[in-house]
């Protein structure tokens, strides 16, 4: 039986899109829906160009976790993806899919971790704090923001003449590079 995974997203979805790109011709791990708390997240557009259903949750109905559980359930997910989603989840999720939700984070954990710390906010503060690298960590989502187990991380150089955006397009390589890898292995072992 192949594995389902549901990606959850809250923005434009590029991960979200390289992660059903490197799975589509697999026969042991199927991306069979993308979730986001947005219901203007690009993410959504993106998953109907691919042909995968998409769903909207509220935040409320995230907390609570009963649409969602039913949701999850009904596409017979067993493997739970975040890629640029922004709300913590709620131990209930956690509990129905224990060691089965990974999350990436655009920075080497735990610097950088936290309420707030996504997107640019941790590109501007590696360079502010003159760090020599940055990079991207992979871990277990357990119930607090970005402490869970990790199960990965690649590291880049931030040079004296990076920028976040600059820093930001190095993070994002190595997020197409090592995710889907990372979650294959994950899935496999």
């Amino acid at each position: 039986m192949p594995t389902n995974i549901a990606i959850f997203a809250s923005g434009s979805g590029s991960n979200a899109e390289n992660i059903c790109s490197f799975f589509q011709n697999s026969h042991d791990i199927n991306v069979v829906l993308i979730c986001s708390n947005n219901k203007n997240a690009f993410v959504l557009k993106r998953a109907k160009n691919l042909g995968v259903d998409a769903v909207f949750f509220t935040k409320a109905q995230l907390i609570s976790f009963g649409f969602l559980e039913k949701t999850l359930t009904n596409f017979n997910v067993d493997f739970i993806v975040l890629a640029g989603f922004l709300l913590k989840i709620p131990q209930k999720m956690i509990n129905k899919y224990p060691n089965k939700i990974i999350n990436i984070h655009p920075a080497l954990l735990p610097k950088y971790g936290g309420k707030g710390m996504y997107g640019e906010n941790i590109h501007r503060a590696v360079i502010e704090n003159k760090d020599e690298e940055s990079g991207v960590t992979i871990h277990y989502v357990n119930q607090n923001y970005d402490e869970g187990e990790i199960i990965f991380n690649a590291k880049c150089e931030v040079t004296k003449t990076d920028t976040p955006e600059s820093l930001a397009i190095k993070i994002q390589a190595l997020e197409y590079t090592c995710f889907p890898k990372i979650i294959e292995l994950v899935i496999k072992k």
